[in-house]
């Protein structure tokens, strides 16, 4: 594709009523998923599995694209036919995780930076012939307010980052999801959250800006804002709707095409209710989506796993069920 397509694609990532699944967990991640449920993390189950979700009956009706894994990109069904033929015929668009995860940040510790823009030109070249519509690179923000995280050099280095990755998705033709995670785990409000959250957008776009970023082809993939699981005062649905609209509209230009939000350890009715009541808000300048990995996954892989050669369709019956809720609360019409 040409930088001219870009934007096309990144609305049809979040058309109405539609939203991302993210299955691109590493060999590592996916291990500890299957171990909760027995099964045993080998090449062929780890296919096996991805064609359960990627295969479910109807999928596009409420999925428009999937994050998939290195592996995954390159995987066939059991009949021979590439994962991205099935899903762009059935109206999914294939995405790609590209960064290399997480290191600690020299200097700076208990803080975070992302690895993999080493190589990343000749990788992108790559997913793009393979079939990547979109990528995505995740970054990674503590909060620890007494020790006085996340600190400035901490946010500078990821969002360095994240631009430089944006830059050269566009470059290739793939539009660029760009995920500034502010991490749940602690025990700050909030307040705390928004103002670390309000912050690193408005430090994510000033650096999209620099490196001529086009953000009519890029997409948000956002954290709520959320206390810390140990903060002793959690929030109600209404106060986390309106605190993340709030600091969402003072922070993200109007043009972006849309936002799709991480589920970030929420529970899945959590994760949904939170979009829905989000979607209930006048006036919003960007179609609010989501992007959830463990919020669509988590019911079905409990299914698939107590017996993967016959709980398939039942399983699929499940991931069907939780796109459409979340779809539904994407429009703010979930009940």
């Amino acid at each position: 594709m040409s930088i001219d397509q870009l934007p096309d694609i990144a609305q049809a990532m979040v058309a109405k009523g539609k939203g991302i699944i993210a299955i691109d967990e590493s060999n590592a991640t996916i291990k500890k998923r299957f171990d909760t449920v027995g099964v045993e993390c080998t090449e062929e189950n780890r296919r096996a599995y991805r064609e359960m979700l990627l295969t479910t009956p109807n999928l596009g009706d409420y999925i428009s694209g999937a994050i998939l894994y290195d592996e995954t990109l390159r995987q066939k069904t059991k009949d021979g036919v590439p994962f991205t033929e099935i899903m762009m015929k059935n109206g999914i668009l294939p995405g790609i995780k590209v960064d290399k995860g997480t290191t600690a940040l020299a200097g700076f510790p208990g803080e975070l930076v992302t690895d993999g823009l080493d190589g990343l030109r000749e990788r992108l070249n790559e997913y793009a012939a393979l079939g990547a519509k979109f990528a995505k690179w995740r970054a990674v923000i503590n909060i620890n307010i007494e020790e006085g995280m996340p600190s400035e050099a901490c946010i500078n280095a990821n969002v360095h980052a994240l631009a430089r990755y944006a830059a050269l998705c566009q470059e290739a033709g793939i539009v660029p999801m760009v995920e500034p995670e502010v991490i749940m785990d602690g025990d700050h409000d909030i307040e705390d959250c928004y103002v670390v959250t309000e912050r690193v957008l408005r430090m994510l776009f000033n650096a999209l800006f620099e490196h001529n970023v086009m953000l009519e082809g890029t997409i948000l993939k956002a954290s709520m804002v959320i206390p810390g699981k140990d903060c002793p005062q959690q929030a109600d649905v209404e106060e986390v709707a309106d605190f993340t609209v709030q600091c969402l509209k003072s922070a993200v230009p109007a043009v972006l095409p849309g936002i799709v939000f991480l589920s970030g350890g929420q529970s899945d009715d959590d994760a949904t209710a939170h979009l829905n009541e989000m979607n209930k808000s006048e006036n919003l300048p960007w179609p609010l989506s989501f992007s959830y990995g463990r919020a669509m996954q988590s019911a079905a892989l409990k299914i698939w796993g107590a017996d993967p050669v016959n709980n398939v369709a039942e399983a699929q019956k499940t991931v069907y069920a939780r796109a459409k809720d979340n779809g539904l609360a994407a429009l703010g019409e979930w009940q």
